[in-house]
Order: C-alpha cells, then structure tokens, then sequence
C-alpha cells in the first residue's frame, strides 16, 4: 500500500495531515485532486462518519482511503459541539462563527468547569470492501478559554487551552501542535497498527 487517498476536502486537515504524513512513504492523494465530492456525514459517532468517508473514497477511487472523523466535545454543553464541530454555527467550516457561539454558549462559567477533549477517529481501509478496517482514536484534553488567542491552525484552536500548557493550540507551533494533537496522537497509534501487520 504505497498510494493512499485522503478522504477530506478540508484545507486546514490536508496541511496538517500532508506535514504528518511526509515521511510514512505513503503517496497520500487528497480526494479533491481526483474530482471525489464530500460523502455525506450520517453516522451518529464519529467512527461511522469517518467510515463513510473512507468507504466513499475506496469506492470512487478504487484505492486505499485514509479519513479523519473530528470534532471538539465540551462537558458542559454535554458533548456539543461534538459531531457538529464544522457546523456549530450554521455554516459548514465558519470557524470565527463557530468560535464566537462557543464562546457564548459558555459566557459566565467559571474556568473548572469549561473542560473539554479534541477527538480524532481515523480509518484506514485497504480497500471499498474492507470487513477489518485499520481504526485509531485519540482524544486531546484541555478547556476552553474565556477568549480567542493566536492565529495558527484552524477550527477551535484558538479558544483551547491544553492540558499543561499556558498557550492555546492557535499560539503553538506547527511542529508542536502536530505531535501534541488528537490528529497526531491518532496517525502514531495508525503507525504503530500498521507496522505490527507488517511485523507480527
């Protein structure tokens, strides 16, 4: 498996996944650059949905398909944004929108209680039919902070704070928050799958 399509149109996603992904020895071709269009999201977690999308693009490919499932789940607000991440605010990927609802969803709760993860499940299928897909799930802690802070990354970044640190994941660097994130802790653990099939 040395060719592999990546089953997301998300600019931010493509950046982080193509800097994670630069020494696997994978060619790793996003879905776009093959004309494949988003599959729709119907699944009701987030390891259905990024089946979905990894079966879509099996299909329509007929190569190996990689895809994430994502999404910023806070305690208070029972999980929400979760499954909605991209959508929160109404508009699919407005993150300035969906910043600011956050934001207000939780204006006045004390910091203890404004705790939440990143979740990244990613898929990996051989091919459209795989019966045992490759499956890796990681989650990132940390709260949500009262304001937004910094530039970098995309999505939610600017408004979590992480477990044992003093910046938020929009002030981190791109090497940092690459290792640190639900993404990156994701893509270690498919890594690792792949080389015990590999090498039992």
């Amino acid at each position: 498996m040395s060719r592999i399509v990546l089953a997301s149109s998300n600019p931010g996603k493509l950046k982080e996944f193509g800097a994670m992904l630069a020494d696997s020895g994978l060619e790793v071709v996003p879905q776009t650059s093959l004309g494949i269009a988003d599959a729709e999201e119907t699944g009701l977690a987030f390891v259905e949905n990024a089946l979905l999308k990894a079966r879509h693009a099996a299909q329509a490919s007929g190569l190996p398909a990689l895809a994430d499932d994502s999404g910023l789940c806070v305690d208070h607000l029972d999980g929400a944004p979760g499954l909605y991440s991209a959508r929160y605010s109404g508009g699919h990927g407005d993150a300035g929108a969906n910043n600011a609802k956050l934001l207000r969803a939780l204006d006045g709760v004390p910091t203890q209680q404004r705790s939440a993860f990143f979740i990244c499940v990613l898929v990996l299928l051989r091919h459209a039919d795989d019966p045992a897909p490759l499956i890796a799930e990681a989650r990132w802690h940390g709260r949500i902070l009262t304001e937004g802070r910094g530039s970098g990354g995309f999505g939610y970044n600017p408004v979590f704070l992480p477990e044992g640190y003093e910046h938020s994941v929009a002030e981190m660097d791109d090497a940092l928050r690459n290792r640190l994130s639900h993404r990156g802790q994701a893509l270690a653990l498919l890594h690792e799958r792949l080389r015990e099939l590999h090498h039992p």
